[in-house]
Formats: C-alpha cells, sequence, structure tokens
C-alpha cells in the first residue's frame, strides 16, 4: 500500500470517528492538555475543560483528570490551570484529580492511568477536540483503560482550513503512532 494510500485511510478513519460520543457513566472524565498561552487555558483547552465540568455536573462521572505538564515558560502546569478553572466553575477540588508529568498526548494518557490505578477507578470518558479522538482512544485502548469517547461539541477549529490543518496533523501523529505505538 502506497504511503498516501495508508495516509487518506487513516485521514477518512478520523474524520469518520471525530463525532463518536459515547458518553455514558463512568468513574471519571479524562480531560486531555491543550497548553497554555499567558497562563491561561487557550480556547481549545478551555472547551475540553467546559466539556469535562458538563460531564460531571450532569452525572456521567465522578472525578475529573486534567493533563498536561509545563510549556516551555509556563510557571504552572497545564493541569494545575485547568483545575483552578474548574473550581472557579464550581467544582469540588476533592472531586479534581491531575497530572502534571505529561507533554504529549500518550503521556496525558500513561499518567492519567496511573491515577486511575492508585485510585482504583476502572473506566474513562476522553475527553479532547473531535479530530483528536481517534488517536486518543487507540492510545487509551493501548494503555489498558476501558475508556469511552465523548469529544467536545465544539472546536475552536471552525474554518475548513483551520481542520483541514490539524486533521493533516493528526493523521500525520495517528499513522507514526500506528506504525510505532
Amino acid at each position: 500500500m502506497t504511503a498516501f494510500l495508508y495516509a487518506l485511510i487513516n485521514a477518512i478513519t478520523i474524520w469518520n470517528y471525530s463525532d463518536k460520543d459515547e458518553r455514558t457513566n463512568a468513574d471519571v472524565a479524562i480531560v486531555l492538555g491543550a497548553g497554555l498561552s499567558d497562563g491561561k487555558v487557550t480556547p481549545v483547552f478551555q472547551q475540553r475543560i467546559n466539556h469535562g465540568i458538563f460531564l460531571y455536573q450532569h452525572g456521567y462521572v465522578k472525578k475529573l483528570i486534567f493533563t498536561g505538564g509545563y510549556g516551555e515558560g509556563n510557571q504552572h502546569s497545564d493541569a494545575w490551570v485547568a483545575k483552578q478553572y474548574a473550581e472557579q466553575q464550581g467544582v469540588p477540588p476533592q472531586d479534581i484529580l491531575y497530572e502534571e508529568a505529561s507533554t504529549i498526548t500518550q503521556g496525558n494518557i500513561r499518567y492519567a492511568k496511573v491515577i486511575m490505578d492508585s485510585e482504583q477507578y476502572q473506566s474513562a470518558i476522553i475527553v479532547s477536540d473531535p479530530l483528536h479522538m481517534k488517536r486518543a482512544m487507540l492510545i487509551a485502548e493501548d494503555a489498558g483503560i476501558n475508556a469511552y469517547s465523548s469529544p467536545t461539541p465544539t472546536s475552536m477549529y471552525i474554518s475548513f482550513k483551520n481542520k483541514l490543518a490539524f486533521l493533516a496533523r493528526e493523521t500525520f501523529f495517528y499513522s507514526l503512532y500506528k506504525i510505532h505505538g
């Protein structure tokens, strides 16, 4: 199979998976990090956090796990800032867990799995952008998480040009992950 055909099939798979919402009752929601800007959550990360809070407030999950380490020049981790944001939205601190060691999606999920194991949680809803969900779910499966997909209902990647660029990026990383794990 040519590299182009392989990438095209993966891109179609990612696109088709992007609106798959398996929202169900689970122990936790794992909210994947998306960076900070001037010490504040980016619009993309804010939508992920807001969706995690929605799942919590509507009884789908009992706890939130925020992920994301320290970006270059940041005083606080992505996860810590997300925790502060969620608390400001009314989520009790005792219902928020977070990991600050990860810098990429694989780390987000693997460190979240460590938290799940230490707290004896069995299931998770993975929260990210729609076009990120296919790769995130593959990584969660490989990490041994009983996971369900719930993409953000909206995305900051609105224009076709931005969606296409994000899809190309995800296709590259998804294809690379499938090959190398």
